[in-house]
């Protein structure tokens, strides 16, 4: 047999001839015409070489070969029904199935930890790879199944086969160690005056938006130290005299630690989107994890 030649169609077609014996019924249950589903019976004589379905005045009659595929067909089509069936209902419930997740520290802290909390309880069986972002790679990984979901900034959501969606807007807000902030609070001057920690994934970045906005009015501050992380970041402040901006979700966690202060100058604020590929858009358990992410955003 050459099995280059078979289709899933033909299968269908031989089991509905089989169990109706009648090519009028068995066409009316495949939604087919009567001609093309005569059609199909010849290309599969042609495949198995034999006749399979005999013409009697009452019908079509199976073959011994016929009979002789029937159980295996049956199972064959009835484990191929499952893997569709198993897709197409996804239940979070019951479903085993392993995601990952690229994202910074920031969403980490600030959105996945809730997030895995609340999918502990209600998708016990559902497992998450969350890995550090790796913005130079992060295009690739999602073309290779690496990362099934990324959470990066808009210049970083375009490229090829790539979709995505905003989920996050953050405005930023000042910290400083507690119970150090003066009582007329954070003057422009002190600002500039103090030493600053800063997040930057620049090589020489000493330098970010909040500098970009000091710099409008003929001002500069005095940056001591560029981190990459956000929680080292904090974690810096609330041990040492440094001032900082950091997204407002971030401090939530740590007000017993740090004072905050709305910041003497007006920096823009950051926007995160959902980024994903092609390979994953229609497929329901990662339609169904997306709309959670974005969800859960919406309400956080």
């Amino acid at each position: 047999m050459d099995d280059k030649k078979l289709d899933l169609n033909l299968l269908l077609a031989l089991e509905a001839l089989i169990a109706e014996r009648n090519v009028t019924r068995a066409a009316k249950r495949l939604n087919l015409s009567q001609p093309a589903l005569s059609a199909q019976l010849t290309r599969l004589r042609s495949i198995f070489g034999d006749q399979l379905m005999i013409p009697t005045s009452r019908g079509v009659n199976p073959t011994a070969m016929a009979l002789e595929l029937q159980r295996p067909l049956q199972d064959a089509l009835d484990q191929a029904r499952a893997v569709v069936s198993r897709v197409q209902s996804f239940d979070p419930a019951t479903a085993k199935i392993t995601f990952s997740i690229a994202a910074s520290d920031y969403m980490q802290v600030a959105v996945l930890l809730p997030f895995l909390i609340k999918l502990n309880t209600n998708a016990p069986n559902i497992r998450l790879l969350v890995r550090i972002l790796d913005i130079p790679s992060i295009q690739s990984d999602l073309e290779r199944g690496e990362v099934d979901v990324a959470f990066v900034q808009p210049m970083n959501a375009d490229g090829a086969g790539l979709r995505s969606v905003t989920v996050l807007k953050e405005s930023y807000i000042g910290i400083i160690r507690r119970h150090s902030l003066e009582p007329e609070g954070m003057t422009l001057e002190r600002f500039v005056e103090a030493r600053h920690i800063i997040v930057s994934l620049n090589r020489d970045g000493f330098s970010g938006p909040t500098d970009t906005a000091l710099a409008a009015i003929g001002l500069k501050r005095k940056v001591a130290f560029a981190v990459s992380s956000f929680v080292f970041l904090i974690e810096s402040v609330t041990r040492c005299d440094l001032v900082a901006l950091v997204p407002k979700r971030l401090t939530t966690r740590y007000l017993d630690r740090i004072d905050t202060f709305e910041p003497p100058v007006p920096v823009p604020g950051i926007e995160l989107k959902m980024a994903w590929h092609d390979r994953t858009h229609d497929h329901p358990a990662y339609q169904w994890l997306r709309a959670e992410f974005e969800a859960f955003c919406a309400r956080h």
